[in-house]
């Protein structure tokens, strides 16, 4: 299962009604974490290192646009306070 980061204009933004999602924030923490669906979600501010099941790493910060799949067990490290955009499918 892999997690897909990408770098989105904000017409592309826009075009995904991205700015009418809800906010979640969260402080600098660690946490276990499975999702039951896929979730997107666009980084307004922060840094983060989620590590799946099996290892594999991967960091997003602000200004990225990820995709989490639905079925993925990961291990979230937030090194700075994270807000974002969020919208679960």
């Amino acid at each position: 299962m892999q997690i897909k980061v990408e770098k989105l204009s904000r017409k592309e933004l826009e075009a995904r009604g991205v700015f009418s999602w809800p906010i979640w924030e969260k402080e600098v923490s660690r946490f276990d974490w499975y999702y039951d669906s896929t979730e997107e979600c666009y980084l307004l501010e922060g840094s983060v290192e989620v590590r799946a099941k099996d290892g594999t790493k991967t960091a997003f910060a602000k200004g990225d646009f990820v995709t989490f799949p639905k079925g993925l067990s990961c291990a979230w490290n937030i090194t700075q306070a994270v807000r974002k955009h969020y919208n679960f499918k």
